[in-house]
């Protein structure tokens, strides 16, 4: 069994969590496995997608044991955060504060990263026991912003999430972010073909991106 803390040390590591928010859940899991192939060690199925609880349960099925980190986005309260925990998910993702499923991930020691906006919002789902703050949504704010929030915030954890692409890893970094939740830059690479390894290098170019940004 994956731990808590080795999930964790997954996210920081590589520096990104993938988020899977696409329309069928064959698309879903033919991304993700594509990813995963192209180095991805963190990722999050959507809620939205359908039949999102079963794509979660053949991903930790199948990569689990391999220490890839298998979660589920947009779990909005504490009977969404069960079912996924007991679809096998060890993260938790939420577009906002919702401390009883912060209380419910905790519980079953999975991963949570807590959407907040505002200093008051990221200071409150600090308190509320996430261990990543989800800056949401990001493209609205920048990389300034984040620099901002630190000075008097320098604990924060934050991760952007929305508008992080392969050019502007970098700057996020510099900001002093803890990694980035990259989408559709990755996610829809092979739309316009059906062809998935062309999802594989987009993880690949997106993980260089973000090991030479921190070099």
């Amino acid at each position: 069994m994956v731990t808590k803390f080795q999930s964790l040390d997954a996210i920081v590591r590589t520096g990104a969590l993938l988020i899977v928010r696409l329309d069928s859940a064959e698309e879903a899991l033919a991304v993700s496995e594509a990813a995963i192939e192209g180095g991805v060690r963190a990722l999050e199925i959507t809620l939205s997608v359908p039949g999102a609880l079963d794509v979660i349960s053949k991903l930790s099925e199948r990569y689990g044991k391999d220490g890839v980190v298998i979660g589920a986005g947009t779990v909005l309260d504490e009977q969404a955060a069960h079912a996924c925990v007991s679809a096998g998910a060890n993260l938790l993702v939420s577009p906002n504060l919702n401390p009883a499923m912060i209380a419910a991930a905790n519980r079953y020691q999975a991963v949570t990263v807590s959407g907040a906006f505002t200093p008051t919002e990221i200071v409150d789902t600090m308190q509320a026991g996430a261990d990543i703050v989800k800056l949401f949504p990001a493209e609205f704010m920048g990389p300034d912003y984040v620099r901002t929030v630190k000075a008097p915030l320098p604990q924060a954890p934050l991760m952007p999430a929305g508008g992080v692409s392969p050019d502007n890893v970098k700057a996020w970094f510099d900001a002093g972010v803890v990694a980035v939740g990259v989408g559709s830059s990755v996610t829809k690479a092979a739309r316009p073909d059906g062809d998935y390894r062309r999802v594989t290098e987009a993880a690949r170019t997106v993980l260089r991106s973000i090991e030479e940004a921190r070099a």
